[in-house]
């Protein structure tokens, strides 16, 4: 198939999507947010007032607006921190504090503990995805670099009764990255969403509890 078949071939796919069409209707930033909210409800998380989130690669924010909305309906949301960080910009949401950089850099590090005076959080949550390739074998080592960097970042930064909510993608090393999490995590689930397209070889894994 030509690219520019595949590229047609999408466009019509994303355009017929209901996600997308919801997403649109809702406000969301993109169909993204149905995945978080069906991981929520799969794990019932809830979270108390004063809670603080992390989002990973949040551009364009859906994930964000997610969170926000969560801690609305619990009238939670005056004393918690949504903290989003991205490399890339991303346009401001309501009680969302975003900061632009590389989350593996001191400088945004000692950035993020400043705006959360060192505090510990309650959830980390990424969307991200690597560029990808094509190739298996490569795909497969940037995924796992990937999961590895917010796992790092996750055992530093939350509490023990913590959560993590990150996006993989099945292939020669998901089953490490689900091992490397339970050596840190009392418990992790393997979720693919009902709003995650049916072809994506993309798993989410909910990881709770520092061990």
């Amino acid at each position: 198939m030509s690219s520019y078949k595949s590229s047609k071939k999408w466009i019509n796919q994303h355009i017929n999507d209901p996600y997308v069409k919801l997403a649109q209707q809702r406000g969301y930033r993109s169909r993204a947010a149905f995945k978080l909210i069906e991981l929520l409800e799969t794990e019932n998380l809830s979270f108390r007032n004063g809670a603080r989130v992390i989002d990973l690669g949040s551009s364009p924010g859906s994930w964000s607006q997610v969170m926000y909305e969560q801690l609305s309906k619990s009238n939670m949301v005056s004393n918690s921190r949504i903290i989003a960080l991205d490399l890339l910009p991303m346009d401001p949401i309501p009680g969302v504090e975003f900061i632009q950089g590389d989350f593996r850099d001191q400088d945004i590090i000692d950035k993020l503990e400043k705006t959360l005076s060192n505090q510990l959080v309650d959830i980390v949550i990424s969307d991200m995805a690597p560029n990808l390739s094509g190739i298996r074998e490569v795909d497969s080592v940037r995924i796992c670099h990937v999961c590895e960097l917010v796992l790092d970042f996750a055992v530093k930064h939350l509490k023990r009764s913590g959560v993590i909510i990150i996006k993989s993608f099945h292939g020669s090393g998901f089953s490490q990255i689900v091992y490397l999490y339970k050596k840190f995590f009392k418990r992790v689930l393997e979720c693919k969403p009902k709003s995650s397209r049916y072809k994506s070889s993309e798993t989410f894994l909910i990881a709770r509890n520092l061990k």
